[in-house]
């Protein structure tokens, strides 16, 4: 993966994980192995190590799961030369990387994604970040990984679900330019969507501009995963996003149809929810997404397509996002 400042190796394959040796910055002494109690992948840097575990869901990914393993990486003697190791899925590899991030001002971290999800999206760009009560994500920095290691053999062990969740994630790659990857093998869609996301950071790493797109279908997908207590997983939520950006768009006159049941058709072969969930009501959605990120103006900001491609669309009128809502029920 190209920057502009610097150049960074993503493998993806069978077995990339046993790889870690060859992608360690060098003259590190120390890995600080960031992982969780159910993932089963070791990992061996070829260094002293020590693992670092950090609790499941949501719910942990929080300032004080940062604070607690930068304490426990100061009191290891961790220092600035060595390197962080983030083993999982895309919250392990988001909190890794932000204490990475913050530790000693930057700290190297290598993902090992293992799961999809983090494979074609979290682990890649420089993303990181911890969630607040108020919305997602909306405490991070950039801080771009030294290396990244897509284990195509630890996808085999997830639960349907949790694979399931990351077609979601995948999804948002056939709007952003990657052809016929319904069709792909998964190792070959994995690294169709590193490409991709690879040539869209490379040109816009802080998302002042082109990035932006990659967050098509989020908007929606993060305000139903923080106003349902995260009782969708991510990709799901993103799903829903899609098909709701979708019917936006729609009811905008930017798309068609036909462009409506692209969508709809790739969401439904992948098993993917296309409407809301019960008990998430409109006026909770529309302050979450009043929060998102994105929004720097007046008005609800979104990713939408239309007859350019991706574009990003500010200020659009909230009657129509109330009514697109309405029709997800």
């Amino acid at each position: 993966m190209s920057l502009a400042e610097r150049t960074y190796r993503v493998l993806v394959g069978f077995g990339a994980r046993h790889r870690l040796c060859e992608v360690l910055p060098v003259g590190a002494t120390k890995a600080a192995i960031v992982t969780q109690e159910g993932i089963p992948w070791a990992v061996d840097a070829g260094i002293e190590q020590r693992s670092f575990l950090i609790d499941d869901g949501e719910d942990a990914k929080n300032l004080e799961t940062v604070e607690e393993l930068c304490r426990g990486f100061a009191r290891w003697g961790l220092t600035r030369a060595d390197v962080v190791v983030a083993v999982g899925g895309g919250m392990v590899t988001d909190v890794a990387g932000f204490a990475a991030a913050a530790y000693h001002r930057g700290t190297a971290v290598v993902h090992v994604s293992t799961t999809l999800l983090g494979q074609v999206d979290a682990a890649i760009g420089g993303k990181t970040g911890v969630n607040l009560p108020e919305g997602k994500n909306l405490v991070g920095a950039f801080w771009q990984p030294s290396a990244v290691l897509c284990d195509i053999e630890t996808l085999g062990t997830l639960p349907v679900r949790e694979q399931r969740s990351g077609r979601g994630e995948m999804a948002k790659y056939a709007f952003l330019g990657v052809d016929g990857l319904r069709d792909m093998a998964l190792d070959e869609a994995v690294a169709a969507c590193v490409a991709c996301k690879a040539r869209i950071v490379g040109s816009d790493e802080r998302e002042s501009g082109e990035r932006a797109l990659l967050n098509y279908g989020h908007t929606l997908a993060h305000a139903v995963e923080t106003v349902g207590h995260y009782n969708l997983r991510h990709g799901e939520a993103v799903a829903v996003g899609l098909v709701f950006a979708a019917r936006l768009a729609r009811r905008l006159g930017r798309i068609d149809d036909q462009r409506v049941r692209d969508h709809e058709d790739l969401i439904c072969a992948y098993g993917l929810p296309d409407r809301l969930p019960e008990g998430v009501e409109a006026p909770a959605l529309m302050a979450a997404m009043a929060h998102d990120k994105k929004v720097t103006g007046g008005g609800f900001t979104f990713v939408l397509d239309g007859p350019a491609g991706l574009q990003v669309v500010k200020g659009v009128d909230p009657a129509a996002v109330g009514d697109t809502l309405a029709e997800m029920r």
